[in-house]
């Protein structure tokens, strides 16, 4: 194939998350000081990483947690976001139970909060997809399988999140 080729292929922004819950079974998010929305731990995923080293770096910056990185709970296609010019597909990983009272390092330069929140609670911070996100991976975590959520179900395609 030619060089041209790779240049008329689809691209994607990738990315991995945390699923973190507390002994209650809240999930902890944390707010970014660059977004409306409250979000997961994770975030971008580098050159020469995979999904899993992304989410265990993203969480050790973010909130200063070292996890275990477990299964995969949920692959997301998210597009049509204002202001980002291509699909987001992002990787929601099990990583664990913590105590509500462990030791959150917030990284000061990208996030204001942290919290663990009840899903009904998380309805109100995150973002609809992000929302839908949660519920998925929240069944997923419950049922042991992976859940693949589509455009439409994940994000609203075309309209804001």
């Amino acid at each position: 194939m030619s060089d041209d080729f790779y240049t008329t292929v689809n691209r994607v922004i990738t990315g991995a998350a945390a699923y973190i819950t507390d002994e209650r079974g809240r999930v902890l998010l944390v707010d970014p000081n660059y977004r409306e929305h409250w979000s997961f731990p994770g975030g971008i995923i580098d050159a020469g990483e995979h999904p899993a080293q992304a989410c265990a770096r993203e969480v050790m910056e973010e909130v200063g947690l070292a996890v275990e990185v477990g299964g995969l709970l949920t692959v997301s296609w998210v597009d049509g976001l204002p202001n980002i010019p291509y699909p987001l597909v992002n990787f929601m990983f099990d990583c664990g139970v913590v105590s509500s009272d462990t030791p959150i390092t917030l990284q000061a330069e990208e996030l204001d909060d942290y919290g663990f929140f009840t899903l009904e609670e998380a309805r109100g911070l995150l973002a609809d997809f992000a929302h839908e996100r949660l519920l998925a991976t929240a069944a997923a975590r419950d049922s042991g399988t992976l859940t693949y959520l589509p455009p439409g179900r994940n994000g609203l395609v075309g309209k804001e999140g």
